[in-house]
């Protein structure tokens, strides 16, 4: 029997985390960390990197970073192998925004600089990691963020919806183009999740309707998204490329 432990273990291993200064980037740094992972944890906000890399020590080095920048991004990836002697193995496409308006008031302004971070920003960072895995012959796995939105309606977030959903169709495309260099690109979907960001408005009459609509009549917390990743970063995934893997309560599958 394979021991647990081992096959979720990414000790060896380089994780790069974009969007690692928020709230659900932070979390999954520690989770990568946790497993063995050397990290490179990217973001705009700098101080908030600098903070967590104080926190996790030495395996772990803030890079600033703007994914919608191709400059920028290729600069992150020098870093990382500057700093830990090899290519990211590990790639968490997690920085992401949101502008909520309904459709007829959403800009033009709103829809692109959504679709830019969203979709853009993570086919940048996705390819560059790629391009880079492939030239040294190894293997890895990447792991988009996407969301529920990408599968089902949310109210209010038409950029955001249509650039989740481009991303889980980006993650089967690279799945397949990539299986042959034994890099492996699936998806994590979560649903609602409580952050810092949207605590008052779940607190609120109208958030507590939202949360009614759950199965599980409960908000995910970060932590309930930790297996999930480990499964697709880690040799546990081993046979799982182009998922899109939905952690939600049952959110997404509720008729209501």
């Amino acid at each position: 029997m394979t021991d647990p432990a081992q096959i979720f273990s990414l000790q060896g291993s380089t994780a790069l985390v974009t969007g690692a200064s928020g709230a659900l980037g932070a979390h999954f740094a520690r989770v990568l960390h946790a497993a063995g992972a050397n990290l490179v944890l990217a973001a705009r906000r700098v101080e908030a990197l600098e903070a967590l890399a104080s926190e996790l020590g030495p395996r772990a080095k803030p890079v600033p970073l703007d994914v919608t920048d191709a400059a920028a991004v290729g600069r992150a990836f020098d870093a990382a192998e500057t700093a830990f002697g090899a290519p990211c193995d590990v790639i968490v496409n997690n920085a992401g925004i949101a502008v909520s308006r309904p459709v007829l008031q959403q800009t033009e302004q709103d829809w692109d600089s959504v679709l830019d971070v969203n979709l853009r920003g993570c086919f940048l960072v996705a390819t560059e990691g790629a391009r880079r895995l492939v030239a040294a012959r190894r293997g890895g796995a990447i792991v988009n963020i996407a969301s529920i939105g990408g599968l089902r309606i949310l109210q209010g977030v038409a950029g955001y919806t249509a650039s989740k959903a481009g991303l889980v169709q980006l993650t089967k495309q690279m799945a397949v183009e990539l299986a042959r260099h034994d890099i492996r690109v699936n998806a994590l979907c979560p649903g609602y999740v409580e952050t810092p960001i949207n605590r008052d408005f779940f607190a609120s009459e109208a958030g507590q309707a939202v949360v009614r609509r759950v199965p599980q009549r409960r908000l995910g917390q970060p932590g309930d998204l930790s297996g999930a990743l480990l499964l697709l970063a880690s040799p546990a995934g081993a046979h799982m490329t182009g998922a899109a893997l939905v952690v939600d309560g049952g959110h997404s599958v509720n008729p209501l």
